[in-house]
């Protein structure tokens, strides 16, 4: 802890918690998937009642509600799990469907190093 000079911050291994368990980049996906799916609901919403200018005040009252219910659905994946796991499940589900391919393991079977039993080597005498 000789160098004063470092923050906290820059330490981390995790990307830190910010609001109900969840990360920025959480928070992030969370936000665009509420504002891509409550913007042009609430603005059809309001065309049909006639007042368009309430469908922006509708799109911003249903994105946070989904911000405070779909981080708290996060924080119930995450706990008692590993970092990373559901990215990890979401990479395997996408894989099994055949949607993307994932760099990780998901053979079920022994290791080996293909070798056979070992031999001392020969010395030349």
């Amino acid at each position: 802890m000789d160098d004063s000079s470092d923050t906290l911050a820059d330490r981390l291994n995790q990307e830190p918690v910010i609001f109900r368990g969840s990360t920025h980049s959480e928070l992030g996906l969370i936000l665009l998937l509420a504002t891509l799916f409550w913007l042009p609901v609430s603005l059809l919403i309001a065309a049909c009642l006639g007042a368009i200018a309430m469908g922006l005040g509708l799109a911003m009252v249903g994105v946070l509600l989904t911000i405070v219910f779909g981080s708290t659905l996060f924080q119930r994946i995450k706990r008692g799990r590993p970092d990373y796991y559901y990215q990890h499940r979401l990479m395997i589900v996408l894989q099994r469907i055949g949607l993307r391919n994932t760099r990780l393991i998901l053979n079920n079977g022994h290791w080996d190093l293909g070798r056979t039993e070992w031999q001392a080597p020969v010395r030349a005498t």
